[in-house]
């Protein structure tokens, strides 16, 4: 369908681009332009009307009617009027008058009348940028059931949009939206935004078309992977043998196994290559020594900072932080991206374009450790596959706790007893330095006290140059690491057992989840404590009770906006108007069932 382009205008003019989105501007109120041979109680009507009399008075004019609908007369009145009005109502003239008649002891008056030219059908108001008779002329002539059709749209929502926008009595008696028609909306809603996703993601012919079996390798492992990690391996065996360019996000929990699904991946890929890119230098290490350890027979190739510029070419699996954004490589046939929210677009886009040969493309796999509402995958899932790793190989035993001022004293008991048992206490402080906006220390107020009372404390922040190091030193020689969010993602630290939160009431659910995830990762007893001033707070008080990342995920979306959640997922301002991300995942579901059914582009 072709619009003109005087409904392209208008359509820039209303921030919108499709005939869907049209559709979702629905009136916000409806009058009723018909007669009506009777009083309707509390609400504007029409009459058919005869002006009797017309009286100016200082800061009103009284018009008297005789309505011959009603066969009554009825008194009209209008408050501070403009010069224009008046020129409305002449005596002896007959027209249509609207507004809201109240009638008492058999006086009946009408306040503020208005002058109406269309009669005989409801008419919808909107609100929005465009003046409404231009509005309601543009709906008519582009929100068709043929062009809702067009759009792959159901019927039955269908017809619920064309019943809002060309009402009847059903809608004008009702006060708000009954639930067929907001979940109508809803479903429309969602449908555009996937549907806008969907268009958007392009498809290429993959560099390799082949996939190892994976089973033999798995089973030679001296643990026993969990169902979800096979499954995810199982996702990208299958996105492999496709001779389109695989794009798959794998979302797991804090020690959900991604690792191997990294390794069953680059062994899946032999005899070609593959390239893993890592944010920071001491996860690239891990990574490389656990590839060392579960792929025996693959040569792989660690590159960072102070690697020196060797060939790559004799490598079948090169590990590497953005250092290998700055090197000649080799072609490779899967990329592979950890912790993909910490970098760039720009960057992920430089690593896949160092690798492509011409048309063809690398299958692109991408790492979070950020889990996220199953709405916002299934969301997610309409421009790039995503797989949910909501499980751990095995359960953590770790107690959450709320604590005040008054708890200190048994807090550093609790210290000294860890440190004892050689464990490591991690103590997490929301600012490096102090602010007067803050009621709370900072780590160089808090620092001193710290290490007068103990040994081996060590501090780092996100702006410390030398964190990586700080942090390596800490794991083996460390008794307290004082730091702010820096660790929330990132080194392993076998004998932590403990995090203290400062101000914890400030932080994002999730990211008090990654903190405690830093913990008990051996299957060490652990413990996290969640330090704030506030008296009470819910969104603490359920955290601490709630263990699944993706229920945190949940659990977030309750305490705030969906808007918020969709930063970055969504362009900036496009908030959902209709959907609510905590209540509305069976219509998310539905809706991707839907799309799904429509054809995949061959190559």
């Amino acid at each position: 369908m072709q619009l003109t382009k005087d409904q392209v205008a208008k359509f820039q003019k209303l921030g919108i681009n499709s005939v869907i989105e049209l559709a979702l501007h629905v009136p916000h109120s409806y009058e009723d332009y018909r007669l009506h041979a009777s009083l309707i109680a509390q609400k504007a009507q029409l009459i058919d009307a005869t002006v009797e009399s017309v009286y100016k008075a200082p800061n009103s004019i009284q018009i008297t009617f005789f309505a011959h609908n009603l066969g009554h007369t009825v008194q009209g009145v209008l408050f501070r009027p403009k010069p224009y009005m008046l020129h409305q109502f002449q005596v002896g003239a007959r027209d249509y008058y609207y507004g809201v008649i109240d009638c008492k002891q058999g006086h009946c008056s009408m306040s503020m009348p208005k002058k109406i030219t269309q009669i005989g059908k409801i008419t919808p108001k909107y609100k929005t940028a465009l003046r409404n008779d231009v509005m309601q002329r543009l709906v008519a002539s582009l929100v068709t059931r043929e062009n809702l059709l067009h759009v792959k749209l159901p019927e039955d929502i269908v017809q619920l949009l064309l019943q809002l926008h060309f009402p009847t009595d059903e809608i004008l008696n009702r006060n708000e939206l009954s639930e067929k028609y907001l979940r109508a909306l809803k479903y429309t809603e969602l449908f555009a935004y996937m549907q806008l996703l969907a268009g958007k993601r392009r498809y290429f012919q993959s560099l390799s078309s082949g996939a190892k079996a994976y089973k033999p390798w798995s089973k030679i492992l001296p643990f026993t992977l969990t169902d979800e990690q096979l499954a995810a391996i199982e996702d990208i065996h299958k996105d492999m043998k496709k001779d389109v360019a695989a794009k798959r996000m794998v979302v797991g929990d804090v020690g959900s196994g991604k690792t191997m699904v990294i390794l069953a991946a680059a062994y899946m890929n032999m005899p070609n290559r593959s390239l893993l890119m890592a944010p920071t230098t001491i996860l690239a290490n891990q990574l490389f020594e656990e590839a060392q350890k579960y792929l025996p027979k693959l040569k792989i190739m660690l590159v960072t900072n102070k690697t020196k510029k060797t060939d790559l070419d004799e490598y079948d699996f090169i590990i590497g932080t953005h250092a290998l954004l700055f090197r000649e490589l080799p072609q490779a046939s899967l990329i592979m991206v950890d912790e993909q929210h910490r970098f760039g677009t720009k960057q992920r886009n430089m690593l896949e374009k160092l690798v492509v040969e011409q048309e063809r493309k690398p299958h692109f796999i991408q790492f979070s450790a950020t889990p996220i509402p199953r709405t916002q995958a299934m969301i997610e899932s309409a421009h790039i596959d995503v797989s949910l790793i909501t499980t751990t190989p095995f359960t953590k035993d770790i107690d959450s706790k709320v604590i005040h001022k008054n708890d200190f004293q048994e807090l550093l008991l609790h210290v000294k007893a860890e440190i004892v048992k050689n464990n490591q206490v991690l103590l997490v402080y929301p600012l490096v330095q102090e602010s007067e906006a803050f009621d709370y220390q900072s780590i160089e107020e808090a620092r001193g006290y710290w290490e007068k009372n103990f040994d081996n404390v060590y501090v780092t922040h996100g702006k410390d140059k030398d964190k990586e190091q700080v942090l390596l030193d800490f794991r083996e020689k460390g008794d307290i690491l004082i730091a702010t969010t820096v660790v929330e993602v990132g080194i392993s630290l076998p004998r932590l057992s403990t995090v203290v939160i400062v101000g914890a009431e400030r932080l994002g659910l999730s990211t008090l989840h990654q903190l405690r995830g830093r913990v008990s990762r051996t299957g060490l007893k652990g413990y996290c404590y969640l330090y704030t001033n506030k008296s009470k707070s819910e969104r603490l008080d359920e955290f601490i009770h709630t263990k699944s990342g993706f229920d945190i995920a949940n659990l977030d979306l309750k305490f705030r906006k969906s808007g918020d959640l969709l930063k970055g997922l969504v362009q900036s301002g496009s908030q959902f108007q209709w959907v609510d991300f905590a209540e509305d995942e069976a219509i998310v579901a539905e809706v991707k069932k839907d799309l799904q059914t429509f054809s995949e582009p061959v190559l």
